[in-house]
């Protein structure tokens, strides 16, 4: 006979929709079964019936027949032919009618009790282990629901441990009925065989030996296949007593491996979170929003299928596309009124889906599992081999980072004093690798042993004592390494003055900074290694384009918390295919690495201005330039004029000179001329107040000549 088709009882814990499915489908043949059994039984039962009224009715012919004698008949005689005949049909009649009685025994024993064990027992086992089953799913789906309805913030340890107890026991009792269930539905495959043969087997046999004085030549024709028949059953009936233990058996193992994964929350320490799969399948919770501000929360099996993830419910034959997630981002995410909650946003960023996981092993595993999925590992031939070898790198690439401001504070000036040890802040640091380039060419963009911020917190240290050397009485300092600068520290007189909201992903050093993969490479890592660790905190800025800076800007305090000079930008772009990323590298002003400038990757997502952002960096860039222009202009022509303003300066103060000479000579020409018209012949000398102004003209002559 052809194998049998039976239901896979290690799969009854996960309950997935396939089973359920290929379920239903037992149950509809199990309701073919008993529809068709109800009919057959209803037949032989008019068979066993008629026969049964046949044998009485045969009796009593005989007996009428032997009392035939014993009538008196008013009109008529003694016949002792008639007599003699009916009692010789009395006799054949009555041995008739004990073959008869023998065939309703043997119908009654080979016919109709395998057939009504069938239908009694077996069937009305199956109809009732259906009815538990039920109960059992409802149970479990109510107690899921309690348990998932369980509020994080007003947690109550009593309400949580009756929750826990409850979907334990439900979760158990819905196993171990479902596995009983299979059974039931896996011997149903064999017993009905034996149900439909046996009856008939048994009902050939009896007619066989009711007619074997008659029919030697057909007796002889049907006991071999009669017989063959009588081999099968048994066959089967052996077969079904073999699988019927190693299901027992099976049932017996999976109660005992199967206790622990009851719990809806297992200790991720005892069971450890594969983060290498590139294929996983579960039920999980969906957030659907009703109206405007209400939303529900629904239970649906999801599953991957190559690229793409898919949803089922318990009652579909197959899954429908939820979301393609090629190069898409998923990052656990902190949901108000849920735990284990994580999000998964399309590499195109008009759809995401917040999904919640049944426990925190569930929730890593899908993240890990998406990330690997969003890297295009499963076209590889050893997807989980090479998932394993990325995230082993990125694991081995976490290293304390340096301070923030250490390493990308480009508006001070150099300060030559002694560096202060930075404080470790509160974000990790984390190398990570992308999956879809080779070491090489990674190598040849990213500095080695580079590590990714994920925050921009400076270090407190340096900030202080940088700050008690610049600020005076009045400005406000902080711990947390912002500049008491307000936004409108100083004038802005550039004609570029345009604001954005932007939450910071990440920076890291780059090596090469002349095209725009770079940045779409960092980009990549940043958000793979935000992805492998959980790191789904961003900080909120506003970004403040002008015709000179890039201004980070606290939303709240309205501080500025980092400043970027447009010049020290070398290359701002977007993501290729997510638009709302976008990067910008620039040098800072520390010193050179390898005979090469330091430079700094900065990834930040917006709300779809990326490429909006970068037309106003290089509008910002061009205004700058020409300001640089303009001003490099002015200086000259300033300088140009000082020095001509300095020239006559020097001219008038020697033609100053000159006119004093002349006039002290004039004086003393206008001295002497009286005394030669008096006729004195010697030197008359002037008086003292004449002497003292001739020293003082010929000091200050001295003096301008000694300027001069």
């Amino acid at each position: 006979m052809p194998g049998i088709e039976k239901l896979p009882i290690e799969e009854t814990l996960e309950d997935s929709p396939q089973t359920r499915s290929l379920l239903g489908v037992f149950e509809e043949d199990a309701a073919a079964i008993s529809n068709y059994t109800n009919r057959l039984y209803n037949a032989m039962k008019r068979i066993y019936d008629a026969q049964n009224e046949l044998s009485t009715a045969t009796h009593l012919t005989s007996k009428l027949l032997k009392e035939y004698e014993k009538q008196r008949f008013p009109l008529g005689g003694d016949d002792e032919v008639m007599t003699s005949t009916l009692q010789q049909f009395a006799q054949v009649i009555d041995e008739l009618s004990s073959c008869h009685a023998v065939l309703s025994t043997q119908l009654a024993d080979a016919m109709m009790f395998p057939i009504t064990q069938f239908k009694e027992k077996d069937l009305k086992e199956m109809l009732t282990l259906n009815e538990v089953f039920a109960i059992a799913s409802n149970d479990l789906d109510m107690a899921i629901n309690k348990y998932s309805r369980l509020s994080k913030r007003k947690e109550n340890d009593k309400i949580k441990l009756e929750a826990t107890e409850d979907l334990y026991t439900s979760r158990k009792k819905q196993h171990q009925t479902m596995m009983h269930y299979f059974c039931a539905l896996n011997t149903l495959q064999y017993k009905k065989k034996t149900a439909l043969l046996e009856p008939l087997l048994g009902y050939m046999q009896a007619q066989i030996n009711f007619f074997k004085m008659g029919s030697e030549h057909m007796a002889q024709q049907l006991e071999e296949f009669l017989t063959n028949i009588g081999a099968s059953v048994q066959g089967v009936r052996r077969e079904m007593e073999t699988e019927v233990e190693t299901m027992h058996q099976t049932i017996q193992d999976l109660e005992v491996a199967s206790d622990s994964l009851y719990l809806p929350d297992p200790d991720t320490k005892i069971f450890n979170i594969n983060r290498n799969l590139t294929r996983k399948t579960g039920y999980m919770n969906t957030r659907n929003k009703t109206r405007l501000v209400s939303s529900t929360w629904e239970r649906h099996y999801y599953f991957t299928q190559g690229g793409n993830l898919m949803r089922q419910a318990r009652g579909d034959v197959a899954g429908g596309l939820v979301m393609d997630l090629d190069n898409c981002t998923v990052m656990a995410v902190d949901c108000e009124d849920r735990r284990y909650c994580f999000q998964i946003t399309s590499f195109d960023g008009k759809k995401a889906v917040l999904l919640q996981a049944e426990s925190k092993k569930e929730c890593e595993e899908w993240i890990a599992t998406i990330n690997n999925i969003s890297k295009r590992i499963y076209l590889s031939e050893n997807p989980e081999e090479l998932a394993a070898r990325v995230n082993q790198s990125a694991l081995e690439a976490v290293t304390p980072s340096p301070s923030f401001q250490q390493r990308h504070e480009i508006s001070k000036p150099t300060v030559h004093s002694r560096p202060h040890p930075s404080r470790a802040n509160s974000s990790s640091s984390v190398g990570s690798e992308s999956a879809s380039l080779s070491a090489a060419s990674l190598d040849s963009i990213v500095a080695p042993d580079t590590p990714i911020q994920f925050d921009i917190i400076s270090s407190v240290s340096e900030d202080l004592s940088n700050q008690a050397k610049i600020s005076g009485p009045g400005t406000r300092t902080n711990p947390f390494g912002e500049c008491g600068e307000p936004k409108t520290e100083e004038p802005e007189e550039s004609i570029l003055h345009q604001l954005f909201i932007v939450r910071f992903l990440g920076s890291m050093e780059v090596k090469v900074n002349e095209t725009s993969d770079v940045i779409c490479d960092t980009m990549r890592q940043i958000l793979a290694a935000r992805a492998i660790h959980n790191i789904f905190r961003m900080t909120e800025s506003h970004l403040l384009v002008t015709g000179d800076y890039l201004k980070l800007i606290d939303p709240q305090t309205q501080v500025i918390r980092l400043r970027f000079p447009l010049q020290n930008v070398v290359l701002c772009a977007t993501h290729k295919e997510n638009k709302r990323l976008f990067g910008f590298v620039l040098h800072t002003g520390g010193s050179r690495v390898e005979g090469r400038p330091v430079s700094i990757c900065y990834v930040f997502e917006s709300n779809n201005e990326g490429e909006k952002i970068c037309d106003s960096v290089g509008l910002g860039k061009q205004i700058a330039f020409h300001s640089e222009m303009d001003r490099q202009t002015t200086d000259k022509q300033r300088e140009f004029d000082r020095e001509k303003e300095k020239q006559l300066m020097e001219l008038n103060k020697q033609k100053q000179i000159e006119k004093d000479l002349e006039e002290q000579s004039r004086l003393i020409a206008a001295s002497i001329r009286p005394n030669q018209m008096s006729g004195e012949s010697q030197f008359v000398p002037l008086d003292n107040s004449t002497q003292a102004e001739s020293s003082d003209t010929g000091d200050d002559g001295k003096k301008k000549e000694l300027e001069t």
